[in-house]
């Protein structure tokens, strides 16, 4: 089934992408919940004349999104946690953390655009990816230390 995507969703694609999915998948969950429409000829056409009308404000949202990735380049954090005696973190590091650490740098990011590739459950150092456009995106490393 073809879709044309009405939010970015992760995994799948990003706003106004056309793209196919199960048939379940589609018409159980993405149409109902109103993130995708089906992409018949006349949605196409729509999204066509949408993307053409956009071009100016794509730029700007793209030139946004380098200019914040950029004012987190050499950012490195450091984010406590409870940890036992042999260095594992009671829970675990998550991207909420992660976006906590950068508003107290002054760097509002949204927890949904923050990417950990492994689970954050000892202490050390890890990397997260912050996708601010689905071409723009910025690598944040980060230090996970005991509170003690």
């Amino acid at each position: 089934m073809k879709l044309i995507l009405k939010e970015n969703i992760a995994g799948l694609g990003y706003k106004d992408d056309v793209v196919e999915v199960k048939d379940g998948y589609g018409r159980n969950y993405l149409i109902p919940q109103g993130k995708a429409i089906v992409a018949s000829k006349a949605a196409l056409k729509q999204l066509a004349e949408d993307q053409k009308q956009r071009v100016h404000k794509i730029a700007k949202i793209k030139a946004d999104a380098e200019a914040a990735a950029q004012a987190l380049e050499g950012i490195k954090l450091t984010i406590a946690a409870k940890t036992s005696a042999t260095g594992t973190i009671f829970g675990s590091v998550n991207s909420i953390q992660i976006a906590e650490a950068l508003l107290k740098l002054g760097h509002e990011v949204d927890r949904k655009i923050i990417e950990i590739s492994q689970p954050v459950k000892e202490v050390g150092e890890y990397s997260a990816t912050v996708r601010f456009h689905k071409e723009v995106s910025v690598e944040v490393p980060f230090e996970v230390v005991s509170e003690e």
